[in-house]
């Protein structure tokens, strides 16, 4: 199972997905451009040392990502056609989770073998995506007996 983040906007909420994959065995696959500078200071205060543990992949384009990817890329997104609750996850899942301020393109959203999306209160927009890959993946190693021995 790998975390995959669609251009992300923010150095701080990638650095803390970075610390989430590290403490629970997870790789994780970044698909640029980025809005910040790799290295950036606020990516190492929110990742701490725990960055040097994850296995990370950059990738310069939504294309090469794609051309690569090995399992099923479940898509986390507010305009998902199952909830979290009942969606059913694979070991060799690939959870992706789109920029802070765009999300993911149609193209993109149309290619996922699963959308889902984690129910709220009426009303309110979204989740932090840091928040929100703490909670997918949550589900998802749960499921699949992923959790760390």
């Amino acid at each position: 199972m790998r975390i995959a983040l669609y251009e992300p906007d923010i150095a701080g909420n990638v650095g803390t997905i970075l610390r989430t994959a590290a403490c629970l065995g997870v790789g994780v696959d970044l698909i640029e451009p980025m809005g910040f500078p790799w290295g950036d200071r606020a990516l190492a205060r929110s990742s701490m040392d725990y960055a040097a543990r994850v296995e990370v992949k950059r990738h310069p384009d939504w294309a090469t990502f794609e051309a690569g990817v090995g399992g099923r890329i479940v898509l986390a997104t507010t305009k998902g056609a199952v909830r979290l609750d009942v969606a059913r996850f694979e070991a060799g899942d690939v959870l992706l989770f789109g920029s802070e301020g765009a999300g993911v393109p149609e193209a993109v959203h149309a290619r996922a073998d699963l959308r889902v999306t984690i129910p709220m209160v009426a009303g309110v927009r979204s989740l932090n995506v840091a928040v929100s890959a703490g909670i997918v993946l949550g589900e998802a190693l749960r499921q699949t007996r992923g959790w760390p021995s």
